[in-house]
């Protein structure tokens, strides 16, 4: 019976280191610092990219098709919707004209980026998968510094010419276009640079060949890519793609041509105004 206070006496101690431990690692809790995520984008849907095109614009890009008889010109001004699994996150639409002296054909693609990390931000994350784009056309001057700066030095063309079309061919932003239009197609020995080394081959000179560059006044962010392509063994294609970004929305727009004739080259200057009109008509719309 003597020795009973004294276990009681240590189990009270026990409990009161228990206790006083426990507090301490509460307050630990409490004082450490609160992460504030990163703000969310401007767009949380997109718009329906069939109709983002008005009726008076498809007029002037596809040549031929207001001649066409109403249900041929319904279907050609309808367009077709591309394949998407979530409406909110990515869709497009493309357009295709057959004239007698030339195909045109229009595609226009609308990507809202979403970051899944609360230290980035939805902006941060589309301006990253922007800067891949326009790295994949050799206009990586935007982009941050890294193991590949070296890579990216000297101008677009050097560069193209240094890549070869195999090499550029995976990631070219303007490929997709050129594949669908004519699945024989491949990227001239010119690449889609500045059209320089390709004046031999496709009969456009240099100051006609106007180069690809990077944009200003449109978005956040863009810049135009030109390809000169072959549709096969018959005639000569042209695409050019104008990408912006605009907050946390990436938008393709994709314009071509291919002449009937052999004779006949695409009008370069013409392709990339066109382009570069509707981009900005597209860039209104989403910021209304």
């Amino acid at each position: 019976m003597a020795y009973v206070p004294g276990v009681a006496l240590l189990a009270a101690l026990v409990v009161g280191c228990s206790a006083g431990s426990d507090s301490n690692g509460a307050d630990s809790k409490a004082g450490s610092p609160t992460v504030t995520p990163a703000p969310p984008g401007k767009y949380l849907t997109l718009p329906a990219p069939c109709r983002a095109v008005p009726r008076g614009t498809l007029k002037d890009l596809l040549p031929g098709a207001a001649e066409l008889p109403g249900d041929q010109q319904e279907k050609v001004f309808r367009g077709s919707a591309s394949v998407t699994y979530d409406t909110d996150r990515k869709v497009g639409c493309s357009w295709k004209s057959d004239a007698p002296n030339a195909t045109r054909s229009l595609s226009i693609d609308f990507e809202r980026v979403v970051s899944y990390d609360p230290a980035v931000s939805d902006d941060d994350r589309a301006d990253t998968v922007y800067a891949k784009k326009e790295k994949a056309a050799g206009l990586s001057s935007s982009a941050p510094p890294g193991p590949d700066a070296e890579k990216d030095t000297g101008t677009p063309g050097e560069k193209e010419k240094g890549k070869g079309a195999d090499a550029e061919k995976p990631e070219d932003p303007a490929g997709d276009a050129a594949a669908s239009a004519d699945p024989s197609s491949s990227s001239s020995p010119s690449g889609g640079g500045t059209g320089e080394g390709g004046a031999g081959d496709s009969g456009v000179s240099p100051e006609d060949a106007l180069p690809s560059r990077v944009l200003d006044n449109l978005g956040d962010a863009a810049f135009l890519h030109d390809l000169p392509t072959r549709a096969g063994s018959t005639s000569q294609q042209r695409t050019v793609s104008v990408v912006f970004r605009t907050s946390n929305v990436v938008v393709t727009v994709r314009y071509a041509e291919q002449p009937a004739l052999v004779t006949q080259v695409p009008d370069s200057k013409e392709l990339q105004e066109k382009a570069q009109a509707l981009a900005r008509k597209l860039a209104e719309t989403l910021s209304e």
